[in-house]
């Protein structure tokens, strides 16, 4: 299907929220619909199911699509009912639940809030770097059990000076992390096959095999997309390659790594890590990791939460704005890039 003849909205195009009710209530506060309706003529009910006939009817004249968790799949039927749909602007990350090949081969055009979503998944990476390198769990539990503090006869493995920190993939969230650990005392390692070196100089990293980044790392951070190729990637293997004590902080997605080999490494009390993501999630209850005091385990936090999802709202309101005004979007998915993006 080609694009449809209509030119370019110039003023302020018909839009929709499509999205699921219970992400509405949190994403799209009052102040934001607001502004929203004064850049769009905006439908005033948000859609979360395109197959009742007022959402067809909305779907006859809208240009624009601003979607969020929850959105229904734009597969071919839904194009169909939809033909002057022009733009999708969603206000979270991945757009592969609901942005379908009908949408590219229609082509229009896409937009994401993933770089706003990266910087608070960034901030907890670094956040459990510093903690995990100073030990601040393992500390506390310990006080905590005997009153005793000997910071003299600490020993020579806790600290963050001069660690060697790892760095899977240079995603968004990947880049942000590196750009966040630059005032510290740390040597950055990074692991991307689609990196050249010049760009790693870029970077400030030093640019190294899987095999190497697990053997020569204090600490690794995960931030590889969960795609065909990459479930799985981290094994027994690298695992094992990991120093005694070693951390290991997962954001991406529990599934790149095998997590049988993860959680024997743990139990067996020789690599510490920080898991905010696991397969499945939630783990079943009875699952070892819940009681592994070298595992923290925390709920799919490090992404947007609470006032946070304003800088989503935010990202796809300025997105809106400018593609209102001829101007396209800044940060558009592409669909050649799909294979590299989560």
């Amino acid at each position: 299907m080609s694009a449809p003849n209509t030119p370019r909205p110039t003023g302020r195009p018909r839009a929709a929220f499509a999205m699921a009710a219970t992400t509405a209530q949190s994403v799209l506060r009052p102040s934001v619909r607001t502004a929203f309706g004064e850049v769009c003529e905006l439908a005033p009910e948000v859609l979360d199911d395109f197959g009742t006939e007022h959402a067809r009817a909305v779907l006859a004249d809208t240009e624009l699509l601003v979607t969020g968790w929850g959105c229904p799949p734009l597969d071919a039927a839904v194009l169909e009912v939809a033909p002057r749909l022009r733009a999708v602007a969603h206000t979270a990350g991945t757009v592969r639940g609901h942005v379908t090949e009908a949408c590219w081969a229609r082509g229009i055009e896409v937009s994401s809030a993933a770089a706003a979503n990266a910087l608070p998944v960034a901030e907890y990476t670094v956040a459990m770097i510093l903690l995990g390198g100073k030990q601040v769990l393992e500390s506390a539990r310990e006080y905590r059990a005997t009153h005793r503090r000997d910071m003299l006869r600490t020993a020579l493995d806790v600290g963050n000076y001069r660690r060697t920190v790892g760095i899977l993939s240079a995603s968004l969230i990947g880049r942000r992390v590196i750009e966040l650990l630059r005032p510290y005392d740390f040597q950055v390692l990074l692991h991307d096959p689609y990196v050249p070196d010049a760009e790693a100089a870029e970077l400030g990293v030093e640019l190294v095999g899987l095999d190497e980044l697990f053997a020569a790392s204090d600490i690794v951070s995960v931030h590889t997309p969960l795609l065909p190729a990459t479930r799985g990637l981290v094994g027994a293997d690298q695992l094992a390659a990991l120093r005694t004590g070693s951390l290991l902080i997962n954001t991406s997605r529990g599934a790149v790594l095998d997590q049988d080999a993860l959680t024997a490494e743990l139990v067996a009390g020789r690599l510490r890590a920080v898991l905010d993501v696991t397969e499945p999630e939630v783990l079943p209850d009875g699952h070892p990791l819940w009681d592994c005091p070298n595992a923290l385990i925390t709920p799919h936090l490090a992404g947007s939460q609470g006032n946070e999802l304003d800088r989503l709202a935010d990202l796809a309101l300025a997105e809106v704005t400018r593609w209102a005004a001829g101007d396209g979007f800044a940060h558009p998915v592409r669909p050649e890039r799909l294979a590299f993006l989560a």
